[in-house]
């Protein structure tokens, strides 16, 4: 299954509280449950004014319809072409 890595613009997303980030996690989490086993969120990374997040999903437009109903913007979303890490070095 692809994996995609997902570009939301949110302005100050750095100072969000723990609150508002687990508001924002539980409801991308109750939109994949209704989306069903399709649509798995990995993980996602705050920065000071944008959220990149990585799922698993069939296809990009799955990704664009949990984000519609979510409320999250999408700026950008790019399929992952390969993984690297420290290890690839080796």
């Amino acid at each position: 299954m692809p994996k995609f890595v997902i570009e939301r613009e949110i302005p100050n997303a750095g100072s969000l509280t723990s609150e508002q980030l687990r508001g924002i996690s539980q409801t991308s989490c109750g939109v994949l449950k209704s989306m069903g086993p399709e649509i798995t969120w990995v993980q996602s990374y705050v920065t000071d004014d944008k959220i990149y997040c990585v799922y698993i999903a069939p296809n990009e437009e799955m990704i664009r319809e949990h984000a519609k109903q979510g409320g999250f913007p999408v700026n950008s979303i790019h399929k992952v072409a390969a993984i690297i890490d420290a290890a690839t070095a080796e």
